[in-house]
This record gives C-alpha cells, structure tokens and sequence, in this order.
C-alpha cells in the first residue's frame, strides 16, 4: 500500500472510532460535538483520498463514485446544524444523515476486511457487494426504526 492509501485508512480509522463514539455516546453534550467535528474531518479526508486512489481501476470507478455520494450525505448531515433548518425537525434530519454516513463508512469497513480474506480473490465484485449490501440493509433499517421512536436522537 502506498502513501495516499496509508493516509486514507488513518482518517478511515479515525473516522470509524470517532463515529462509534458519537453514536454510543450521550447526544447534545460538547463531547458529542467535538467527537462529531472529529468524524466529519476524518470523513472529508478520507473521502477526499478516496478521490485520488486509482489503484484498482486505473481510473475514476464506482469506489469515488460512493466517495462523492458520501460527501454529499455528510455535507447533508451538516446543513441542519448549521443553519438550524429544517426549523423543527432539525436534529432528526442531522441525525439520519450523519447515521447514514456512518452506516456507509461501516458498510465500506466490511467489505475492505471480507475482500481480503483468503480465497475471496476471485470473486472481488460479489464479496463487496454482498457485505455493503448486508451492511446498509440492517444499518438503514435500524435508523428508520430509531428515527420513527426518537430513540436516535434522544439523549443516551
């Protein structure tokens, strides 16, 4: 692995120990928000990284497509507590989109680790598209039924 991908898995382990934090830990406080601001820098890094690794494809392939996306999601996940908008769903729209973010970093986590697993060599494309796939499913389903109780963004 070069430079650029050491760098890249850094703010990626950074990114995924801050976001489990922020998930499991009491949500409003100034913790909260610092460990947040920790995981939107590791996953702007990490996704601007992401960008400029074409090891596997020679090229721009569907790994900086989901890097963009992921951008998006986070930057998504920010306007809210910025600009406090919308004005009386705010913190649940934060709430969704960050968690999505989070879910996708997971998501992305797994599938680096099952496609390196021995024996998964020849079957890359089905590895990582089973493991995302598995990954968001359960991660999206368990933020619809936390977002629909509050239990999300109530304070641990």
């Amino acid at each position: 692995m070069g430079q650029l991908g050491w760098i890249h898995t850094i703010f990626g382990l950074i990114a995924l120990s801050a976001g489990t934090a922020v998930i499991l830990l009491k949500k409003g406080t100034r913790l909260h928000r610092t460990l947040g601001h920790v995981y939107f820098n590791g996953m702007l890094a990490l996704n601007i990284t992401a960008l400029f690794i074409y090891n596997l494809f020679g090229g721009f392939g569907p790994f900086h497509w989901l890097a963009l996306i992921s951008l998006i999601t986070l930057v998504a996940g920010m306007i809210p507590v910025l600009f406090r908008w919308p004005t009386k769903r705010w913190v649940q729209v934060h709430a969704g989109f960050i968690s999505g973010s989070y879910v996708g970093l997971v998501a992305a986590f797994a599938a680096e680790i099952t496609s390196r697993l021995p024996g998964t060599e020849d079957n890359f494309g089905m590895v990582v598209g089973v493991t995302s796939a598995v990954i968001n499913a359960v991660g999206f389903a368990l933020i619809l039924r936390y977002l629909s109780t509050n239990r999300l963004i109530q304070e641990n």
